[in-house]
Formats: C-alpha cells, structure tokens, sequence
C-alpha cells in the first residue's frame, strides 16, 4: 500500500495500533501505546515553509540505542576526485562486477554541495543490517531485479522503470531476488524537487500525485546476535551494533519521506512542428544549486513518445555542453547508438567534450522518410545531468577494466558531405 503526492504533509500508522499518532500535538508527555516521539529533521528549521522537511516518527525505542560506531571498509565507494588525474575523454562502461562502486562525482559532503554517481550488483539482501546516509540523498534506478525496500516510513517494492529516492538520514535495508543492478545518484546538500514548469503551466512532466510514498508498517524484533547500523557520513562507512531492529515505527507524520515513482508515468512533451526542443523538457526530478536555473543534478529520461518533426534531423544533436551528462540505459535500444550501448551500461560526456549519434545514426536519419513515428520504443534510457565537472575515479577509468576503449570509434567514419556548388 502506498499514499499518492510528492512533498505532502502525510499521515500515517500501522493498522495493528490504531490511534498510535498523539492528537492535537507532536511530542506528548506521554505517547500512545508508551511510543517514543523523535523527529527526523530534512532541513533547517528555519527554512521557509515551501521548502521546511520535517517527520515526526513514534517508536518502540528511540534510534539513539546502539552502541558507538566503528569504521568499516568502504571498498570501491569515495569521494577522493583526486586520485587520479583529469580525463575529459568520452567514458562508456561495460558490464560491472559484484558490489557498489563510485564511478564518478564532483564536490564533497562536508560542504553540502556536490554529487556522487555509483553503479551496482548485488545478489544477497541486506540481513540483519541496515544504511542511512548522512551525506545526503539517493536517488536508486534499479536496472535488472527487483528490490524490496524496508525504511522507517514503511516498505516500497521498486522494479526496473521506477525509481526511488531515499532522503539524507532515513534508514532502510535492501532485499533482492537473484542478481540486481543498477545506478544511484547521490546529492549532497540539496533535496530533489518536481522542476518549475513555467509556460508549459500547471500539468505535465511528472505529476504529484504519481509519487507514492510507503504506509506505516513496525516490526518488534529483538536481535540477539546483533543487528548493523551502517552510517555512511563524510564519504565513508560506519557500523554501529544494536540488539533490535531499526524499524521499530508504529506511526509517522510528515513531508519528509522516501518515495518512488513509476517512469511510465511521465507526460511526455515534444516538438510538434520542426527542430528539436532542449532535451530538460523529460526532467522528472531537479536538486537546485544556489544559481537560479543552474541545477546540481537533474534526472531526465527518454521514454517512448513520438516524434513528428518535420524537415528536422531527429534523433539528438551534435553537443557540447556546459554540463556533465551522464548516461544509463534500463531497457531497450538508444536511439543514436543502437549498437553500441546496452542496458546496464553507462556512458559519461564531460563537460564542453563532445558527443552526439555514431555515424551509423547519422546517416539513417539524413536519409529517412520523415513521417509519424514511435521513437524509443520498449526503450528507456537515462541522464544524470549536472553543473558540476565530474571526476572518474581510479576504479573507474582503471582498476574496474570495464571501459569501452574503442568508444570513440563509433565518431571516426563520419564524412565530410560539404559541397559548396550544392546548397
């Protein structure tokens, strides 16, 4: 079960204890069924109201009951952007090996502003163990596999072609059902938001109420044999031991949640006459930087749609761009390299280096009957887009052994057509 909205002020408790939520306050001098109240605080308090985060949450026992925490291996997972030097080739990856690991990123989580972009496979859930990430949000793009998602707020089944995102501090562990892959962006020091949808006006995009958010749901269990906190705070991971398990909330109110949301969902808006629209026009979700109209990372998708264009070259231009853009691929065929990119994989553009369709495309496209037609069809692809200039780490421009070096090839057989007796 889920409740509909995107930043709603949402009611929640679990049916076994009805009226577990205090009427007519938050923190009473005693709660019903001897609940703790703990508020769980997105943003200052002081922010105003459009953008002011807040829950508050009544449990079995506070979050506070665990022991200290100790370091733990983070593996693959940084933010060090400098341990290798600067490299604004195009990258493509390749299929990844088992674990979570850093491809790229900019910025760092100390000063609440900056970016991580990970990819992952995993085959084993989350037993007995729990993550919360103090640095900031993921933003989860599951590509093969199902993940069963259990947070404080609730439980949230996320399949490929949805999406969730899962706020700085919110504690949640993971089950999966065979080999599971995917991307997770992660943003520091900003929260995701619907973007601004100025002279398209008040519907399209992504509409509020396709955002679900999980209901109440309480386990009362004890652990033995110890149950793991793991904190990823300041770019690396720490464990803390408790003897029950985290996700112990009877009821919650709020506007600070996890949520998901469905990609098929998307009202998709395109050119209707001729020449393309900016490709921000499939934004779902955008975090701010300070600059207006500058964001930190926006997600975009190129779902199926048509295209109707006419006297128009229309698959993506010829780019290059002020932005990062990091590409995935969650099913099908992306349109301007239909070969060359499969799902799983992913590709990063860096800033001002350019990118556009292989010559194959190109050359299919100047040609084509222009008329009606479905366009990325059974075919989802992705971009992380963002005003940072993204570092690859080590891992992923050499340990990992995982990238495309004939990447570039796919540019090397356009030709010249220039013809200055033809106009």
């Amino acid at each position: 079960l889920y409740m509909s909205g995107f930043g709603n002020e949402h009611v929640s408790e679990d049916p076994r204890c009805p009226g577990a939520l205090p009427e007519g306050q938050n923190n009473p001098q005693v709660c019903p069924y001897g609940l703790y109240a703990e508020q769980l605080s997105g943003s200052a308090f002081t922010c105003p109201r459009p953008t002011n985060k807040r829950s508050w949450l009544y449990r079995i026992l506070p979050s506070v009951c665990h022991k200290p925490f100790k370091p733990l291996k983070e593996g693959h997972l940084t933010h060090n952007w400098d341990e290798i030097e600067p490299d604004p080739n195009q990258v493509t990856v390749l299929e990844r090996p088992l674990g979570l690991h850093t491809l790229c990123g900019a910025g760092e989580p100390r000063g609440r502003n900056g970016i991580a972009i990970h990819i992952f496979v995993c085959n084993a859930s989350m037993l007995n163990r729990c993550l919360y990430n103090s640095d900031g949000d993921f933003l989860i793009v599951p590509q093969q596999g199902k993940l069963l998602i259990t947070t404080e707020f609730g439980k949230m089944l996320v399949e490929p072609n949805e999406i969730c995102v899962i706020q700085q501090g919110m504690r949640f562990s993971v089950e999966v059902f065979g080999e599971t892959r995917g991307y997770i962006l992660e943003v520091y020091g900003a929260h995701f938001e619907l973007p601004d949808l100025g002279p398209i006006g008040a519907n399209g995009l992504a509409n509020p109420r396709d955002f679900l958010v999980p209901v109440a749901w309480y386990e009362d269990r004890q652990v033995p044999g110890g149950y793991t906190v793991i904190s990823k705070y300041q770019g690396k991971l720490f464990a803390a031991q408790q003897d029950f398990s985290p996700f112990n909330v009877v009821a919650w109110h709020g506007n600070y949640t996890p949520y998901k949301y469905h990609l098929e969902k998307f009202m998709v808006i395109n050119s209707v006459a001729f020449d393309h629209a900016d490709p921000s026009i499939f934004t779902v979700l955008t975090a701010k930087s300070t600059r207006p109209g500058v964001a930190l990372a926006d997600f975009v998708i190129f779902p199926p749609r048509w295209g109707v264009a006419d006297n128009t070259f229309r698959p993506p231009y010829y780019h290059r761009n002020c932005m990062s853009e990091f590409m995935g691929l969650i099913k099908g065929h992306y349109e301007a390299k239909e070969e060359g990119f499969q799902p799983g994989g992913a590709s990063l553009h860096s800033m001002m280096t350019p990118h556009g369709p292989d010559a194959d495309c190109f050359e299919k496209a100047s040609k084509a009957k222009l008329e009606p037609e479905r366009v990325a069809e059974g075919t989802m692809a992705f971009m992380f887009e963002s005003s940072l200039s993204l570092a690859v780490t080590k891992w992923g421009l050499q340990t990992s052994n995982r990238l495309d070096k004939n990447y570039y090839k796919c540019w090397e057989p356009l030709k010249s057509h220039f013809n200055p007796n033809c106009k």
